[in-house]
């Protein structure tokens, strides 16, 4: 019986081998994307077909790759793929990164740009646990001090966590934690918050218009991992007396902004599909 036939790579990770620079640095790079395209792995002539190399060049490549565990090949199909040292690299990178450092600068920039005080946090067993934040120089502002922890369902970083999960995570959250009325304004009904999420991503952030304490607006977008998933999420905040309805959409774009720049610099994926298939 013959083998049934394997999925393709899915097309090239880089394209063709650009010129310039190390030229044999930037083939070992195209190679080495070229066999994360695909978990059965890659035949010697995919990967030519892939990278746009010669067979002998791709060969020694790749063996060259496998002498330092970054590619390895299956003896019995001849099928090569991701090495563990590959692996080893990735989590360097994912020790190396600081959310809290990498985000300060950002943070910095847009309580200059938004004249507000400005809020990162996470989700974490529930609820809302802010990181850092960066004071404005108002005589009114937020106060949250770090290592504070907030309801999801009444916070505008915890909406906008909760509005870039799928929908039956939220739905299992609100079953093991059941909202609780913070304010009079507060959404305290699963159904009410599953209607504010579906326009928190509609619009791309998120609104806490006194819904944690009164005269208080805060406005948040979301923070995505290398999965596209909810890492953190950034938000500014401040009296209703500055953050009005004519500012709230301007404050809007500012914090997406901003979230889209941190989750770069975190390696995130930006400009994911939220659940429900609207972009943020």
């Amino acid at each position: 019986m013959s083998p049934p036939p394997r999925r393709k790579a899915a097309g090239s990770a880089t394209g063709k081998v650009e010129p310039g620079g190390v030229q044999s640095v930037r083939r070992a790079i195209a190679v080495l994307k070229a066999l994360t395209t695909t978990d059965e792995g890659l035949t010697l002539t995919e990967v030519c077909q892939t990278v746009g190399l010669a067979p002998s060049t791709a060969h020694r490549l790749l063996t060259t790759l496998q002498d330092e565990r970054f590619a390895r090949v299956d003896p019995a199909t001849g099928l090569w793929s991701v090495g563990v040292e590959a692996f080893s690299v990735g989590n360097g990178f994912l020790r190396a990164r600081d959310l809290v450092s990498m985000a300060r600068s950002e943070m910095r920039q847009l309580m200059y740009d938004s004249g507000e005080t400005v809020n990162l946090a996470v989700e974490d067993e529930g609820q809302a646990t802010y990181l850092a934040q960066v004071e404005c120089r108002e005589m009114m502002r937020a106060f949250a001090k770090p290592g504070a922890r907030v309801p999801l369902h009444c916070s505008g970083v915890g909406k906008a966590l909760l509005a870039a999960m799928e929908p039956v995570a939220v739905q299992r959250m609100l079953e093991e934690r059941p909202p609780v009325r913070a304010t009079q304004r507060t959404l305290a009904s699963a159904s009410q918050l599953m209607t504010d999420l579906e326009a928190t991503r509609a619009r791309g952030y998120a609104i806490d218009d006194q819904e944690q304490a009164i005269g208080l607006r805060c406005v948040a977008a979301v923070i995505r991992d290398e999965h596209g998933g909810p890492m953190a999420a950034v938000s500014l905040s401040g009296p209703m007396a500055r953050i009005t309805d004519a500012r709230v959409p301007m404050l809007g774009d500012l914090v997406m902004r901003s979230a889209r720049a941190i989750t770069g610099r975190m390696g995130g994926r930006v400009g994911d599909p939220a659940p429900g298939g609207t972009p943020t």
